[in-house]
């Protein structure tokens, strides 16, 4: 009788190991390697596009295996089109510059003069400013400008400056890199109550003699918002006696920011923004001024500039340098000897605030060199 064991156990398993027994096995095993190798084969063929694929599809296209999944590789043509089509927005960018924009910041204010004060009537509220050729931004403006006037004052000058808040919110003005007393520092419920919407509130002060220098002044009241929207201006203080170093054929304010109107170099972005124009062999001074949230690195082409002041102070041994790192509230006063004809780039040189695959934008400016006409 025949038992279940045997109905699913060969035999030749079951029975005694005997020299024929062996030989059985060894038989079959021969006959079932090459069967099992066709499987294992026939497998990794059919797996072998398939892992070439993922590969060629994780390196971007470049699998040359012309299996199903591999991307097919750009054409020398299509790689050509692509690079035209690029360069075409970076040349229509530098032939727009500089782009006309409505409105202009950072414009010299003249105060009017009543025994002897000098008088700044300064009115915050909010508009549309134009950044870029049709890019129109909700701004919070001093008088309408971004960045706001200039005010430019001397040594002992006494000066009052009225503000009007027509805001949402309170302000106040903080006079920045100025060394006032205590009640006219702009601080809200530090040194004075906040001004608040409607209402008006005067600062007025005698400039301390020896505080010379590139200075500014912006919102310190939910300033992370307004002076981002644009509250924010240069406060220049003449010395009573320039240095010889001081004495300079073009005088030029550049004002960096990083808020809620991109990067801009005095309220706008290139190409809107203003290049700088000197004749061969002038002197420029430049006043950088931070009123952003990052640091720019300004970097000039063709030319090095002489570092004479920070923060308003002058350095003891004035240093030269292309690229200047200018953090948040700084101020750098520099000289450049226009000795290089030509127009050279003047940018941030954190890249991604100055030029990407549409070509530049935000923080790019020029420094225009002329030749004297013949």
């Amino acid at each position: 009788m025949t038992s279940k064991s045997d109905l699913t156990t060969p035999s030749f398993i079951t029975e005694p190991a005997t020299r024929r027994s062996f030989l059985r096995r060894a038989g079959l095993t021969a006959l079932a390697a090459p069967a099992v190798a066709s499987v294992l084969t026939s497998c990794s063929a059919e797996a072998a596009p398939q892992q070439a694929g993922k590969a060629g599809a994780a390196a971007g296209g470049m699998d040359h295996s012309g299996g199903t999944m591999a991307a097919h590789p750009a054409t020398p043509e299509g790689m050509r089109a692509k690079a035209d089509a690029m360069d075409a927005m970076h040349e229509a960018g530098i032939k727009a510059f500089p782009a006309k924009t409505e409105g202009k910041g950072n414009q010299l204010m003249t105060p009017r003069v009543e025994k002897g004060v000098k008088i700044y009537d300064l009115t915050a509220a909010p508009q549309k400013w134009e950044t870029e050729p049709g890019k129109w931004v909700d701004a919070w403006c001093y008088n309408g400008q971004v960045p706001g006037p200039m005010i430019r004052v001397k040594e002992g000058d006494r000066v009052r400056i009225n503000l009007t808040n027509n805001l949402t919110e309170s302000t106040a003005i903080h006079f920045h890199g100025l060394e006032l007393p205590f009640d006219q520092d702009g601080v809200p419920f530090i040194t004075q109550p906040p001004v608040k919407p409607g209402a008006q509130y005067t600062y007025e002060f005698t400039v301390p003699v020896g505080n010379a220098g590139s200075h500014m002044y912006h919102s310190h009241s939910n300033s992370a918002k307004q002076v981002g929207l644009g509250l924010l201006g240069a406060f220049i203080v003449e010395p009573r006696k320039p240095r010889a170093i001081e004495r300079v054929d073009v005088d030029y304010t550049m004002i960096l920011n990083d808020g809620m109107h991109g990067y801009t170099l005095n309220g706008k972005g290139f190409p809107a923004t203003e290049p700088i124009v000197a004749k061969l062999g002038q002197k420029v001074r430049i006043r950088f001024m931070n009123e952003g949230m990052m640091i720019h690195p300004m970097h000039l082409h063709g030319m090095h500039m002489t570092v004479i002041d920070k923060d308003g102070w002058a350095q003891p041994m004035p240093w030269k340098c292309d690229t200047l790192n200018i953090a948040p509230g700084e101020r750098w006063d520099v000289i450049v000897n226009c000795n290089n004809p030509g127009t050279w780039a003047f940018h941030c040189h954190i890249l991604p605030h100055a030029e990407g695959e549409h070509g530049m934008f935000g923080m790019v400016t020029v420094l225009i060199v002329e030749k004297p006409a013949v």
